[in-house]
């Protein structure tokens, strides 16, 4: 994104370098001009067209030495001969706004409790605000917890993509300086239930999960195979919830070609402490799905083998599941083939290439189609996305044997239906957040950095859906299941960028918590 030597400024930025540096050195620098961080490969400005009017002069950065002949200088006719060029790589689609490092304030972001369920009136809350909405008050038949999904960003991954940072101060970059401000977070937000990606398992060890047990959690780690040093972990409350199992799951198969990546979920049964004899149980899931955009194959596969184990763990002896939180870094964006598949709990990938399955790659790149099915039948999971049970061959013959007519007729419906192009799930999911403002229509984000600002991050929960009938655009009743009671409102890529993007001063990881309260009607 920087330039590696001073004089080299790129194809997008040419000028007299050591007049324009004296210059700039020896002036004050307004607000029409930003600089991209503390770093001796970058000392140079940047400009933003939103400060440029028709006949804009620029006095005070020209006027000494040099006069400035262009007065009549004009934004749209800068080119490779002018002083001064705009360079089109860090300006995005509006041409209002680089596309990064927009502005170097240092401060802190409001977010606000949006409270879901009273709709018809304004129960937003400031961040912090105590007061609880009276319709989302406890009682004895309901049980309410809180869930927190959080990449907190692993050092080592950060110092491997030191380039992805070139906004930030070097000190904000240091673990020393992150981890507190990481925990200050947890303890402020204060939820029942952490789901953590991203976890050093050194830091893990020496560090994260001490600070976390002192402050009333259980933590359960899976580290990712490989050389990886990070995983994911759960945690949860000593008086909220008795831990039942833990699960992991690791996307390596060695027998399997195509899971060749180390990413891994984690998947806890809890059950709520409750006076009551018999309490109901949830299940909470957590992973970080592979990064690769063009590798869309590999992240449907994990998303099943996923689903398969929250299935095998929530199912109930009546052959329902039990209540589902399953949150996580799902690498795809809202509205994605991989989004819609979550949420909808069907997929009908014929024709899709592996590179819009996440709908990340925007490039020509991975337009490779995916195959049928996907993953190979020694994965030993359906597309159904659960465990496929093992038929033992039948011992003894009897008068009811299939003739060879009918075999041949079986068979073919077993390979057409081994060749289907569907996948399903069988639990009903909504996520928590609508990733757009209603208002303005502009897109939440989870996660910004210099390369982009989107959202990846998710909390989905399992609740049964019905229409609200004569109310156009309202949200669905939630009928069994959980009920989504608040959430942590999101931002947008301005938002973040006032604060000079993630991370930063007082946020410390490249991605937002995510933060939701649930009840369980008991």
């Amino acid at each position: 994104m920087f330039p590696h030597h001073q004089k080299s400024l790129g194809r997008d930025w040419t000028t007299p370098w050591e007049n324009l540096q004296r210059c700039c050195w020896n002036r004050h620098i307004s607000s029409c001009m930003r600089w991209p961080g503390h770093y001796s490969r970058a000392p140079y400005p940047y400009f933003s067209s939103r400060h440029f009017s028709l006949h804009w002069r620029p006095p005070c950065l020209f006027e000494s030495r040099t006069p400035f002949q262009y007065w009549n200088w004009r934004p749209d006719s800068l080119s490779h001969s002018s002083l001064i060029h705009l360079s089109s790589y860090i300006m995005n689609s509006e041409g209002d706004e680089p596309s990064s490092k927009r502005r170097k304030h240092q401060g802190t972001i409001q977010r606000h409790w949006e409270y879901i369920c009273n709709h018809n009136k304004d129960k937003t809350k400031i961040l912090g605000d105590k007061n609880v909405d009276p319709k989302c008050e406890d009682s004895d038949n309901k049980f309410d917890f809180s869930v927190m999904s959080y990449n907190i960003l692993s050092q080592d991954l950060l110092e491997d993509n030191s380039h992805l940072y070139r906004h930030c101060r070097q000190p904000v970059l240091h673990w020393s300086f992150r981890f507190p401000n990481i925990l200050k977070e947890i303890k402020h937000f204060d939820a029942d239930v952490l789901c953590l990606q991203e976890v050093q398992e050194d830091h893990y060890g020496a560090e994260i999960r001490p600070s976390l047990e002192s402050l009333g959690y259980h933590c359960e780690y899976k580290m990712r195979t490989g050389r990886k040093p990070d995983g994911c972990a759960i945690c949860f409350k000593h008086s909220k919830f008795s831990l039942l199992s833990v699960n992991p799951v690791e996307f390596y198969r060695r027998d399997v070609p195509l899971l060749d990546r180390d990413n891994v979920g984690l998947v806890l049964l809890l059950q709520p402490k409750l006076p009551r004899a018999a309490s109901p149980v949830i299940c909470v899931a957590n992973t970080h799905l592979l990064y690769n955009p063009r590798r869309g194959d590999i992240k449907l596969t994990q998303l099943a083998m996923l689903l398969a184990e929250i299935s095998s763990v929530a199912h109930q002896k009546d052959g329902s599941f039990c209540p589902i939180v399953m949150c996580g870094d799902f690498n795809s964006v809202p509205g994605s083939p991989l989004y819609s598949f979550i949420k909808e709990g069907k997929l009908n990938y014929e024709g899709l290439a592996i590179g819009k399955v996440s709908g990340q790659e925007q490039s020509s790149r991975g337009q490779r189609i995916l195959s049928i099915p996907i993953w190979p039948p020694n994965l030993g999971i359906s597309q159904n996305c659960v465990y496929e049970v093992q038929q033992l061959p039948k011992v003894e013959k009897t008068d009811g044997d299939l003739t060879q007519t009918e075999l041949d007729k079986t068979e073919v419906l077993v390979t057409a239906e081994k060749l289907s192009s569907n996948l399903h799930h069988h639990f009903s999911l909504s996520s928590v957040y609508s990733h757009y403002f209603p208002d303005t229509g502009i897109p939440e984000v989870t996660t910004c950095h210099s390369r982009s600002a989107i959202t990846v991050d998710y909390i989905f929960y399992s609740a049964e859906k019905e229409d609200v009938a004569g109310q156009p655009g309202a949200e669905v009743a939630l009928v069994g299941g959980l009920k989504l009671l608040a959430r942590l409102s999101l931002l947008t890529e301005q938002d973040l960028w006032t604060v000079n993007g993630l991370p930063n001063e007082n946020n410390s990881s490249d991605h937002l918590p995510l933060l939701a309260k649930f009840r369980l009607e008991l």
